[in-house]
């Protein structure tokens, strides 16, 4: 079989519907039921022609404690990128271009840390964070803000430092002949080059914070609760409010659906872009 066949095998096509469908299915039953009455939601048989209702976003939008949950939501999820993304650039820089003891450990290693879900780490975190003794607001949203770039870092250092490594080292060495100190050449030479790799780094260390939610749960209290911990508040002694959880939860998943549209090409093009050969 050549290869023009197998690209146009229609079981390809197939899996990729089937997959795709997968993965939009929850998304599409999330967004349908937000728009449902409640009792459309609980009907014996599943609805799919109905008549749409905003009731459940209006409550949700009216609800005085929205605005502070998208700040809360906005901040942390910003700042830890920005932190993240400083951090990130110089290390991957450092860790590509100097010799020292334990660099290939750092450089891997890094990669396995990621690797450790969140889940493992949240009772030590706690237990971590009960200690110091921290409990306004913005204390512990500096927390969560400390902790989601401690999240990110690896993996944001691993993507940052394969876009390093294809950048040659003539340039760097041009830049020093000329007078430029190493900082000088990391902000004139290597960060206008590194842009992309940036971006992707940005969107997917904004799209963990701004969608995390066990840590979120663990170290906030009521004036620092997050979109996601807020969502918890629809359960309620008389029952569950799905109506308002997928209301909630459709406009938290938005941020997340339009930067990854809109940047698609931006991601696959820092991805491939910062592919280390070998």
């Amino acid at each position: 079989m050549n290869a023009s066949t197998e690209k146009s095998n229609p079981g390809h096509y197939a899996l990729i519907v089937v997959l795709s469908l997968l993965a939009i299915g929850p998304i599409y039953i999330m967004i349908m039921t937000s728009f449902k009455s409640q009792v459309d939601m609980f009907s014996r048989v599943p609805l799919w022609l109905f008549v749409p209702t905003l009731d459940n976003y209006a409550v949700v939008l009216t609800d005085n404690k929205f605005d502070r949950y998208m700040f809360n939501s906005l901040f942390v999820a910003l700042m830890s990128t920005l932190l993240t993304l400083a951090m990130a650039g110089l290390a991957a820089y450092a860790i590509a271009r100097r010799e020292f003891w334990g660099r290939g450990f750092i450089t891997y290693g890094n990669l396995m840390v990621r690797m450790v879900p969140p889940a493992v780490i949240a009772v030590p975190v706690f237990a971590i964070w009960s200690r110091t003794g921290f409990s306004g607001q913005f204390e512990e949203l500096w927390g969560l803000i400390f902790f989601y770039t401690a999240l990110n870092l690896p993996f944001a250092i691993w993507l940052l430092f394969s876009f390093v490594k294809q950048i040659p080292v003539d340039l760097e060495e041009a830049a020093i002949v000329d007078g430029a100190t190493p900082f000088q050449v990391f902000r004139l030479v290597i960060f206008p080059l590194m842009k992309s790799g940036y971006a992707v780094a940005a969107i997917f260390t904004f799209r963990i914070a701004w969608n995390e939610f066990l840590i979120a749960l663990f170290l906030t209290g009521r004036q620092a609760r997050t979109l996601p911990v807020a969502i918890q508040g629809y359960l309620t002694d008389e029952g569950v409010e799905w109506g308002r959880i997928m209301a909630m939860g459709s406009l938290i998943v938005i941020p997340s659906l339009l930067i990854t549209f809109f940047a698609a090409k931006q991601i696959i093009t820092g991805l491939t872009a910062g592919a280390v050969k070998g």
